[in-house]
This record gives C-alpha cells, structure tokens and sequence, in this order.
C-alpha cells in the first residue's frame, strides 16, 4: 500500500460534508492512494480505484467478476453490497450481477430496445412527457426540479418503454421514490417496495404472454418462446433492474445537471444563445460535459476479484470487493484538460460516466435523449430560472453508488397560457 505522507492526511470519507462536495478529497485519492482499500459504512471493506487509466483498466478487466457469489465475506456482508432490496425477492439475476455466457445472453435480448432506431422513434414520447411535467408547474413560478421533473420523467418514460400500462404507473412511481430515498423512509420500506414490484412485474409477464405488444417486456417473452430459454426470474429481475438503473440515473442528470448550469450562468448562457438559435450541437456536446463533470454514477456497482489482480500497484486479492470511482477518474487532470472546469464544448471527452466494457449502460442512448430534452425543453420554456435557496441549504441523497440531490427547488417567471 502507498505510504501515505504526514503533512497531507487522508481526507475523510462518506460524511454528510464529503457527500456535499466529493471532489476534493478523490483528488487525494488520485494523487497519494489511487487504489486504495477502504472500510464503507456498511462496514465491508473494498478497493476505491480513483485514477482514469486504473478505472478504465478494471472496467473491462474479466478478472473482476459482477456475481456477488465471488465475494470472499459471510452472507451477511454479502447482503449490504447491491441494490437494497434485491435479494430477497428474488431479483438478483440481473445485467448488473452476472457475467458472461449469461451475461452476452441477457444483454443480447434487452439490447433490441435501446437501439438508435428505437430510441429516435421514443423521441416524441419523451418530449411529450417533458412539456406535460414542464405544463403542470409553468403557470406557478416555483416548482422542486426533484420531484416535480427530473424524478417523474424517466420513471413515466421507462414504465412506457416496457409495457406498464398507464394507469399502473403511478405505483411504479410510488414504489421508485421509496427505492431512492436511501433510509428516508420508512423502516423496511425499500424492501416492501421491491417486493411489490417483483410481484407486479411477475404479474404483468404472465398476462401480456396473451396479448403481446411492441414493448420491452413482449420482446423478452418473445425471445423466451423462441428457445432463448429466460425464466421468469430472470424476466423479472431484468425488467427490475432496467427501471431502477432507466430512472435514478436520469433523474440525477437532469437533477445534477441543471444544478451544474445554475452555478455556471456564463456556461448556461452560451447554451440558452445556441438553443435559442435553433442548434442543437452544445446541448449534446453539453450532456457530455454535464455527465463528465458531476455525473449521477458516482461509484460503478460492485465487481470481486476472482483471483489476485494488480491493479494501480496494489495487490487485490482473490474474493476482495472493487469500486471503481467513476466521479473520481473523469476529473483525472491526466486525462482531462482543466478537470474541475465545466466547459460544455468541451471535444475529447471520452468520459466513463456510462462505464466501459461489457458492462457499458445499455440505457445510455434513452439517458442522453432525456437529458437532452429536459433541460434544453426547460432552459427554452423558463429562461430566467435560478435557484429559490442558498446551495448550501441543499441537501444530497445518501447511497454508495448514485449522486443526486434531494430536492431542487427553483423560482422562475409564471408562465400562463
């Protein structure tokens, strides 16, 4: 392990003051101990890789397994890595916890929705949902950008994707904003939630097996019947899995992103001139930026070793825990020019806010058309807005792997029809 020097004592990690501003102390991270193994605060220990070349190595390293079955603690530390909930209803044969051959199995089927065909043709969707959300608090002055926006639109969108019909989206929604509060709620309540899902969803598989549709969920019945052999488990636990990583992602882009804009009204004004002007070439270039500078992924999800591994100069042991730092190596001043600077025209930039390898985000297209169209929708409709608290008041979302605020509040000229 690097000694680490006395004169600059390792910062202090996962506080409320860490969580608030994370960047300082990753660039420590980078600089003194960028593989690292660290104690989190469900108390299982794991490597933090903070530098982009380590990151982008590990990524895409087959040693470093997604099964948690790989992970050398007792079941009960198993039980506090993954997304809360999973396990016990019966949901963890997912994309985010297997690998190849199911792995390129699962992914095989699932990737027919996310193709650059499909997502254009989901366009006018998105943007109908955007003007619908944007319609309901236009005429107000204030809204919180949180729950009234950023939260609902993906959720609204990934629910259509996959054949919820509408009048049961509302319980996704319900079920969702449980599932990201991060010990908000209720005690137990993120595990009820998951749990109605799974049951929901479980439901919804065996009735559209008699009246198929263009939707995800067909698709993957479908592709069963036809000899792809995929269980209900793990239709359901695909199906689960696209709606919890489809929404808290964009939710924290456009929540994240809008914030980033607030705070840099010279970057917010160039892209108000550009849209304003009818082009679209800085918001998508601008997307990037905002993904790369204070992205919605802040840790990619769990990998274990599944043999001994170097990796950054440190050797990881077989059965150890891996958390790539994806927050950390897109602000990697060896890789970026001028990191901690938001510049929305920003050209190499080759960031892993979607990770990299087998594993890349296959909702990444979806992602970016929401993006795109939330905040160039908002900026156009509500030109004047600005933040309606001191951001210091603000608060974010506690939670290992996501970044995102709480609530956004902001004020703005009423718009009345």
């Amino acid at each position: 392990m690097h000694d680490l020097p006395s004169e600059t004592p390792a910062p202090e990690l996962f506080t409320w003051e860490f969580a608030t501003d994370p960047y300082p102390a990753y660039a420590w991270l980078r600089e003194h101990a960028p593989v690292r193994r660290t104690t989190l605060p469900s108390g299982v220990e794991a490597w933090l890789v903070t530098r982009y070349v380590d990151a982008k190595r590990a990524l895409a390293d087959p040693r470093l397994s997604k099964n948690p079955s790989h992970h050398a603690e007792h079941a009960h530390g198993k039980s506090k890595t993954g997304i809360p909930g999973e396990r016990g209803a019966e949901l963890m044969t997912h994309l985010l916890n297997i690998d190849p051959p199911d792995h390129t199995r699962l992914r095989r089927l699932v990737s027919q929705a996310f193709t650059p065909r499909r997502v254009a043709e989901f366009a006018p969707r998105v943007q109908e949902l955007t003007d619908g959300l944007i319609d309901a608090f236009a005429a107000k002055g204030e809204a919180d950008l949180i729950h009234d926006f950023a939260f609902p639109l993906p959720i609204y969108a990934i629910c259509d994707l996959l054949g919820v019909p509408r009048e049961d989206q509302d319980d996704f929604r319900d079920w969702a904003g449980m599932m990201i509060r991060h010990g908000g709620g209720p005690r137990g309540g993120v595990g009820r939630s998951v749990k109605k899902m799974r049951r929901y969803l479980a439901e919804l598989i065996h009735r559209k097996r008699d009246d198929l549709g263009d939707d995800l969920i067909s698709g993957l019945i479908r592709a069963s019947d036809h000899g792809e052999h995929l269980t209900e488990n793990e239709a359901a636990a695909m199906a689960f899995i696209l709606l919890f990583a489809g929404f808290e992602t964009t939710v924290n882009l456009v929540g994240n992103g809008v914030y980033a804009l607030l705070r840099h009204p010279e970057q917010r004004a160039r892209l108000q001139r550009s849209l304003d002007a009818g082009e679209t070439g800085l918001l998508a270039t601008g997307i990037e930026e905002l993904l790369r500078y204070d992205g919605p992924v802040e840790l990619a999800t769990w990998r274990y070793a599944t043999e001994p591994v170097q990796l950054g100069g440190q050797s990881v042991a077989a059965g150890d825990p891996v958390l790539v730092v994806l927050a950390a190596a897109d602000r990697d001043p060896e890789r970026f020019d001028d990191p901690d600077r938001l510049d929305l025209s920003r050209g190499d930039n080759k960031h892993l806010g979607y990770g990299h390898g087998i594993h890349y985000c296959l909702g990444a297209p979806l992602a970016r058309l929401e993006g795109q169209a939330a905040i160039g929708t908002l900026l156009t409709r509500l030109p004047d807005l600005r933040l309606a608290v001191d951001p210091s008041d603000l608060r974010w979302r506690g939670g290992l792997i996501m970044r995102g605020l709480r609530t956004l509040p902001v004020q703005f000229t009423a718009v009345r029809d």
